[in-house]
């Protein structure tokens, strides 16, 4: 698997994804992460130009309101949902 940062604005959460997003355990990732920075990274797969979430959509909606650009993340071979 290949690591590396990608931009916040290049991933594509799928639709069925978004409506599991619990808002509280977003705002305690993201007191985590100011204090510890990102342990995890999030997993995409290559998809048309962007990246498609597969795994850490907290995570991702975290570092969103912490207003940042980028995060770390893992490049995974996914089939596509």
């Amino acid at each position: 698997m290949e690591s590396l940062a990608i931009k916040v604005a290049e991933i594509y959460v799928p639709t069925k994804r978004r409506g599991t997003l619990d808002p509280e355990k977003v705002e305690v990732l993201a007191e985590s992460i100011l204090e510890d920075g990102q342990q995890t990274p999030i997993q995409v797969r290559r998809g048309n130009n962007r990246y498609v979430l597969i795994e850490g959509m907290h995570r991702l909606e975290a570092m969103k309101a912490l207003g940042e650009d980028s995060i770390d993340a893992l490049i995974v071979a996914a089939r596509r949902h």
